[in-house]
């Protein structure tokens, strides 16, 4: 869920200097083997591929004149950050991308290299690497369609790194999504001491608060580093029925897309309406899922 950083490329940085966080490497490692119970400690990450498998899947439909049936993404290599036990990895898959799930925990490189050899489609098209971002980027300049950074942000020691990061190994025009928390009042109250505390939704100690990310900081941050900021939606969870929501507000949860530079001035109009149409569709994937 973290990485680590060199950035030879651009600038010198030493590489002692990280944006892996060893404090949130310990805590994943502990829980590596509980990735794929879905009712365990990532059941609300399980039910989020509701709204974000089509969230992803929509939006890149919307920017492509190509569109192959039953395998909407093949042909697009896929750079999933922080990919945990495969979550996200796997549905991606087996909707055709390439998908490339590195992770700076052995041990959930190790869960997910099993979960997917069950499945002989997803153990050609996934490959996975115990790696931070930043140890890839040199081997990766420009390599990548897409980058998923989900639930990753709000871990990572240095964001702008990490951002700096994405936009080296992804393509002129490549899109990056993003899900995170907000930092706000409620995303304290609900986010850490109900979600954690009170009803044990995650485990106790997953998140600090002041590493949540609001969506303007994360803007800012991604404009200034190349990026143009397609679309923030906020996200609700309901711990009753387990399932995830597209709502209005972005106080708690939120998804945002981004395009690295590059991108031809028209395809601004033309994302346009696609894009409420691709959440309309979205919507109700995630709320129908």
């Amino acid at each position: 869920q973290l990485s680590l950083f060199r950035f030879t490329v651009k600038r010198p940085f030493s590489t002692s200097h990280s944006s892996v966080d060893s404090k949130e490497m310990k805590k994943f490692q502990l829980l590596a083997h509980k990735w794929w119970d879905e009712e365990g400690e990532y059941a609300a990450l399980h039910s989020m591929n509701d709204i974000r498998v089509p969230f992803i899947r929509d939006t890149l439909l919307s920017m492509s004149s190509n569109y192959h049936l039953g395998n909407p993404l093949s042909g697009i290599k896929i750079l999933d950050v922080g990919c945990g036990g495969g979550l996200l990895s796997e549905p991606l898959g087996r909707l055709g991308a390439s998908v490339t799930g590195i992770d700076p925990v052995e041990d959930n490189i190790r869960t997910a290299d099993r979960h997917k050899s069950f499945d002989l489609v997803l153990a050609e098209r996934i490959q996975y690497k115990s790696s931070s971002l930043e140890e890839i980027v040199e081997e990766s300049m420009e390599t990548f369609d897409v980058i998923v950074a989900s639930e990753v942000v709000e871990h990572v020691a240095d964001l702008e790194m990490f951002i700096k990061c994405c936009s080296q190994v992804l393509k002129p025009e490549g899109s990056l999504f993003i899900t995170t928390i907000n930092k706000t009042q409620l995303s304290y109250v609900l986010g850490i001491v109900v979600a954690e505390k009170i009803m044990g939704i995650v485990p106790e100690g997953t998140h600090e608060w002041e590493k949540f990310v609001p969506p303007e900081e994360l803007e800012r941050l991604l404009e200034s580093n190349g990026f143009s900021v397609r679309s923030v939606k906020g996200m609700l969870y309901n711990p009753l029925s387990g399932s995830w929501s597209w709502v209005q507000s972005t106080s708690l949860n939120y998804a945002l897309h981004a395009v690295r530079a590059g991108a031809p001035a028209q395809s601004h109009a033309t994302d346009t309406l696609p894009e409420t149409d691709v959440q309309q569709r979205s919507a109700t994937a995630g709320t129908a899922g």
